[in-house]
């Protein structure tokens, strides 16, 4: 029997930090991910389930719903990225399919992308350098999808100035990763 052992998506045992001066960047391994599609003809009734499940509204464009349970991602017409923490780890999928039924499509998104968390002073000007989004504009709750370092990334603001969550391609973690520990060297 094979005995495996899991790793994080920069191939370590344990989640990364990095730190340039009182910024920080957190590789997140604790987080579970599905992806949820209104089917059609099911919009009304999805987004009143995901009402329900999320204790409010889904999030509409450029908007995210950030809480300690579940939290959504805005990421197209009638589809959100729900993330949990990772004691719900592979079945976030099972349990958000449970809560929704029928009326979306639902599925497991956690070893597709990896996650990193900005926290601390100094995030505007190390996301000026890494992507085009105007950080400075960007409330709590705010969500962008955009490019850096030439991967599709979602950019969502927890805290303007103190903290930013940045989802990217799993498979391309080691480049995303370099490209923000380079932008806070330059940066800070």
């Amino acid at each position: 029997m094979h005995d495996l052992q899991p790793i994080t998506a920069l191939g370590a045992a344990e989640p990364r930090v990095d730190t340039v001066g009182t910024l920080s960047c957190h590789e997140v391994t604790t987080l579970a991910l599905a992806s949820v599609a209104a089917r059609l003809g099911q919009e009304a009734a999805c987004g009143k389930k995901l009402r329900a499940f999320l204790g409010t509204d889904a999030p509409g464009p450029a908007k995210a719903v950030l809480s300690q349970l579940y939290s959504a991602v805005w990421m197209g017409p009638e589809q959100w990225m729900i993330g949990g923490d990772d004691a719900a780890g592979e079945l976030l999928a099972d349990i958000v399919k449970s809560k929704l039924g029928t009326t979306a499509s639902v599925t497991e998104q956690s070893d597709a992308w990896c996650c990193f968390d900005l926290s601390g002073q100094g995030i505007v000007p190390v996301m000026e350098l890494l992507c085009n989004i105007n950080i400075r504009a960007m409330q709590s709750g705010d969500a962008q999808r955009t490019s850096i370092h030439h991967l599709g990334c979602f950019v969502v603001c927890g805290d303007p100035g103190g903290f930013v969550r940045i989802l990217g391609p799993r498979a391309s973690a080691g480049s995303l990763h370099h490209a923000i520990v380079t932008a806070m060297k330059s940066a800070l």
